[in-house]
C-alpha cells in the first residue's frame, strides 16, 4: 500500500531540497504555495509570527514530517506561521504531483486522510483564531455565542462560571476579562450587573467580535 507518510513512495523525479538555518520562515499565513513541503531533518516551530519572531506558539514538528500536507488536501493556504527551530532539511514537493499521489490511494484511503485533514484544519484555524482575536474580539464573540432571549426581548446572557474560568476560556487574565466588561459597559454594547448582562446593540457586537 502507498506510504504517505514517507517521501519515499511517491514515484516522481526528486523534489528540490534545500538546507536552511534556524529562524528561517518557511510559510506565512495566508499566502498559498505551489508546493508541499516535507522535513526531512530538524525542528520547524508553528504558530503566528510577528516582527520577525514567532509571537505564539501553537506547536513543533520534528522530522521526517509533512509540514502543510492537510491545508493542500484542503485547497487552502496554512493558517500558521512555520519558522526553523533547527537547522532543517526541506524536500519541496510540487502541489501536482503530491495531489496526484494520492489520487493513486484505494479510495478508503483518500477518504481517511481527508477527514483527518478537515479535522487537523478545523482545529488548527480555532486556535488561530482564539490567538490573533484582541480580547475585546474574543469577549465580544463569547457573549453572542451564549447569549439567549430574554422575555424582556433583547439578548441576555447569564454567567454561570466565575470570571475567572470565563478568563481562561478566552486565554486571557481576568483582569483583562473585567477590563473589557467595563469598556463595552461603557460603549453601552453591554448593561446589567452582576451574573446578567444583556446585550441592547448586539449588532455592534457582532462587528466587534469580527476583530
Amino acid at each position: 500500500m502507498f506510504a504517505l507518510s514517507s517521501l519515499q513512495a511517491f514515484a516522481f523525479a526528486p523534489a528540490a531540497i534545500q538546507v536552511l538555518a534556524a529562524g528561517t520562515w518557511l510559510r506565512h499565513r495566508r499566502h498559498v504555495p505551489d508546493q508541499v513541503l516535507y522535513l526531512e531533518r530538524g525542528r520547524v516551530l508553528l504558530g503566528i509570527g510577528q516582527s520577525g519572531q514567532m509571537r505564539h506558539q501553537l506547536g513543533a514538528v520534528e522530522g521526517p514530517a509533512w509540514l502543510d500536507a492537510a491545508f493542500v488536501l484542503q485547497s487552502r493556504g496554512s493558517c500558521l506561521d512555520m519558522q526553523a527551530d533547527t537547522e532543517v532539511r526541506i524536500a519541496q514537493v510540487p502541489q501536482a504531483d503530491f495531489l496526484r499521489a494520492v489520487d493513486e490511494l484505494p479510495e478508503a484511503a483518500r477518504s481517511l486522510l481527508q477527514d483527518m485533514a478537515r479535522a487537523y484544519c478545523a482545529q488548527t484555524e480555532l486556535a488561530v483564531s482564539r490567538l490573533s482575536k484582541d480580547a475585546e474580539a474574543r469577549c465580544a464573540q463569547w457573549l453572542l455565542r451564549h447569549a439567549m432571549p430574554h422575555e424582556a426581548g433583547g439578548l441576555r446572557v447569564t454567567l454561570h462560571l466565575r470570571k475567572r474560568l470565563i478568563a481562561a476560556q478566552l486565554g486571557i487574565a481576568p483582569e483583562t476579562f473585567s477590563r473589557v466588561l467595563r469598556q463595552l459597559r461603557d460603549l453601552g454594547l453591554i448593561a446589567g450587573r452582576g451574573n446578567v448582562i444583556d446585550l441592547p446593540q448586539p449588532a455592534a457586537l457582532e462587528v466587534l467580535a469580527i476583530g
